[in-house]
């Protein structure tokens, strides 16, 4: 099979930002825990939530530097494989990531290091105050970020201008129709990613005998943050979909594979759709109920993918990234009930009693907000094709003329780099767990403790 250029350039920046992506669905939530576990140390002195948060702020630290460095790469290939999308829509994109680096990565710079290096170096209202600080720098980038997607998925606020876009209304630029439904499911996609993460090596901390008292709380914490995320994730999801009906039918006739305009459309649970054919094989539906859920009517009308020639998403791909989101998710929530089942005898004392079944799950789901997360993006990216600003200016139209064989080249080295990055973070968090500081070391003392005296 041969590649030509413009896929090899889609798949490397698939490539890169599905790694990057791995890290900041980590930190953004993980920062509000870490303030959580912070007052709840102030305010009650137990020894254990000082070391969920010492632990807690390693796998911090190095989530955020692998998302750091892996968003710099990003940014290379809009010059390198994307010129074109910079020259049309930089006018845009220029300030939005601009607007990132200015609010929220100079605002985690300047005060990561407190809240990692300043226990007992400054006082315990600045060291609280730079872990809350941290935590709204995470969620600032999300914001940017999320709002220049989001722009591109629906554009507003805009003008062509002689082939550029030119912004006449930022707020409507930044407020764009689909963004607060994106910026909210994302945050709670966050929130769900980073407590099954916790939970997961906390369970598998109690597995292997390396729990400590921090261990109890972080797990406590995250199963009872897990299920109450869950059920507003589905309720915004559905929102969400409601607004990408409006603004992206085509991508919802991908994502359920409605080939034909029809009224009362069944919802597609399984099947292989098939392009070519414009029918889905073996497929399992239930009457009238995609109609219902995607429109709130049981007659609600549902266009098909012959309605978008040259203008609609590879069908297959949305189909079952979406399917994949959907079934990890609804796994989550039964998970995350079934913990507060087994948890909410045992508040207040030590998890002694868990179910070795419960343990083993939660720690087989530790990366399931991974998955969950990627599954997303693929659909939300892959829907947006073949237009890279949707209905305004298609993908092929902005990427690099270079050999296909140069960009073959990064490709390769960039997925021998993450492949090995992410086995190395994975291992080094498995470490960690296994080898956790049974107590938090002390503050310092002498002339660096003057100003937490």
């Amino acid at each position: 099979m041969e590649f030509d250029t413009l896929l090899l350039s889609r798949l490397q920046f698939a490539a890169n930002i599905s790694f990057h992506i791995l890290f900041p669905t980590i930190t953004i939530a993980l920062g509000w825990f870490l303030l959580f576990f912070r007052l709840r140390f102030v305010r009650t002195r137990e020894q254990a939530w000082e070391e969920a948060y010492y632990f807690w702020t390693k796998v911090f630290a190095l989530s955020f530097a692998l998302g750091v460095v892996s968003g710099v790469t990003m940014s290379f290939q809009f010059g390198t494989n994307w010129p074109g999308f910079m020259e049309k829509a930089g006018n845009i994109a220029g300030p939005l990531l601009g607007y990132e680096v200015l609010t929220a990565f100079f605002l985690e710079a300047s005060f990561l290091g407190i809240m990692l290096f300043g226990r007992g170096r400054v006082s315990e209202r600045v060291h609280l105050i730079a872990t809350f600080l941290v935590a709204l720098g995470t969620t600032f980038s999300a914001f940017w970020i999320l709002s220049l997607n989001s722009w591109m998925q629906t554009p507003a606020g805009a003008e062509i201008i002689k082939g550029e876009f030119i912004p006449v209304d930022w707020f409507a630029i930044v407020f764009n129709p689909s963004f607060p439904y994106r910026l909210a499911h994302k945050l709670l996609a966050s929130g769900l990613t980073a407590s099954f993460l916790i939970a997961g090596l906390c369970a598998w901390q109690l597995l292997k005998g390396s729990a400590t008292g921090g261990t109890h709380k972080a797990l406590r914490t995250a199963v009872f943050a897990a299920a109450l995320i869950a059920p507003v994730q589905i309720f915004v999801g559905d929102l969400h979909g409601l607004n990408t009906l409006k603004h992206q039918p085509a991508k919802v006739a991908a994502i359920e594979a409605v080939w034909e305009t029809e009224k009362g459309a069944a919802l597609t649970l399984f099947g292989i759709p098939d392009e070519k054919a414009g029918t889905t094989h073996y497929a399992v539906k239930v009457p009238k109920l995609g109609s219902l859920i995607l429109t709130h009517e049981w007659d609600g009308e549902l266009r098909g993918i012959a309605d978008f020639p040259n203008a609609h998403p590879p069908v297959a791909p949305v189909f079952y990234a979406f399917r994949v989101m959907v079934g990890v998710g609804s796994l989550m929530l039964l998970v995350a009930l079934w913990g507060v089942y087994k948890l909410w005898p045992q508040r207040g004392a030590a998890l002694t009693r868990l179910p070795r079944p419960l343990l083993w799950t939660l720690a087989a789901m530790t990366f399931s907000g991974w998955l969950a997360t990627l599954a997303g993006w693929y659909v939300t990216e892959i829907g947006r094709q073949p237009f890279i600003v949707y209905g305004l200016l298609r993908t092929a139209d902005v990427a690099t003329t270079i050999a296909s064989g140069h960009v073959a080249l990064t490709l390769a080295a960039y997925l021998t780099v993450y492949g090995l990055l992410l086995i190395t973070y994975v291992g080094v968090l498995k470490y960690m767990a296994e080898h956790p500081v049974k107590h938090a070391p002390e503050a310092p003392h002498g002339e660096l403790g003057k100003a937490g005296a």
